[in-house]
């Protein structure tokens, strides 16, 4: 390299023997700041303008939120998930475990089941069974309006309904093991009971759970249309007072603050599950 080079260079900047005395200065970050005011502001004229507006009427919402009406309503649509939500993953792990199979008739029946379950709308299922007495009048030599409910019908709609999608979660999590993990447990000689007991179970919860979370508080929240049925369902509830008293706004708002609290709290049990079965993998939070 020629001296005339070397003449050119820029000298090296001098840096201090000791590092404390260096001052960081943080990179300014105007635009997320105002974006941030921006949004806070928007949410507080929000909030001041629902809980000023006296067409909400809260002092009649406070006084219907823990009425007797309005609680048989809740409790109704609570059970009523709960057992959608056994039945219908029982049925779904049939299909599941039926679709994963190697009886092609099996692996068949399974994928139409979830193919046409999955196709048409839950309220015109609901319609239709509920409107079942049309097509079968009698059922075992009884009459069908007499055996199949508004309850009843609701149950076996959502039920059916719930099964396709908890089929494809189900499998889905079965097919997230990796298939080492069979192998290994066949080589150490494991039942076939036991290999999925402890083995492929435990890890294809980690897969199950989230989308099993959500459909939980998809069929809470979807529970409200039974209500078209005539199920005093916590919407049928609070529809019944407000067809008398004719406060429509407060009494849909009762309805909506129970829905936001079973909701809530179902996310918060939702997360402690999904972190349960998350011990031990990579995924952090």
């Amino acid at each position: 390299m020629s001296s005339d080079t070397l003449a050119k260079a820029p000298a090296a900047p001098d840096i201090p023997e000791d590092a404390d005395s260096l001052h960081i200065v943080p990179q300014r970050r105007l635009g997320q700041w105002t974006a941030a005011v921006a949004v806070l502001v928007l949410l507080g004229l929000a909030l001041d303008s629902v809980l000023r507006n006296r067409a909400f009427q809260w002092d009649v919402v406070a006084d219907y939120f823990t009425s007797d009406a309005v609680l048989r309503g809740l409790w109704l649509t609570l059970w009523l998930t709960a057992v959608v939500m056994a039945l219908g993953f029982v049925l779904g792990a049939l299909l599941a475990a039926a679709r994963l199979s190697a009886n092609p008739v099996l692996r068949s029946v399974s994928w139409g089941y979830v193919w046409l379950f999955r196709s048409i709308p839950i309220l015109v299922q609901l319609l239709l069974w509920f409107n079942i007495g049309a097509l079968y009048p009698q059922i075992l030599g009884v009459r069908t309006v007499d055996l199949l409910g508004p309850v009843t019908v609701a149950i076996i709609g959502l039920t059916l309904h719930e099964a396709a999608y908890a089929a494809e979660v189900v499998r889905g999590g079965i097919l997230s093991v990796d298939r080492g993990q069979i192998e290994a447990a066949q080589a150490l000689g494991l039942s076939r009971w036991r290999r999925w007991w402890r083995i492929v179970l435990p890890q294809a919860m980690r897969s199950i759970v989230p989308p099993a979370g959500n459909m939980l508080i998809g069929t809470l929240k979807g529970t409200s249309i039974v209500s078209v049925i005539a199920v005093q369902d916590l919407l049928y509830s609070v529809q019944l007072v407000y067809h008398r008293t004719y406060q429509v706004i407060p009494l849909l708002m009762v309805a909506t603050v129970w829905y936001t609290v079973v909701t809530s709290v179902l996310s918060v049990g939702q997360y402690y599950v999904e972190k349960h079965y998350a011990r031990g993998s990579e995924r952090t939070r």
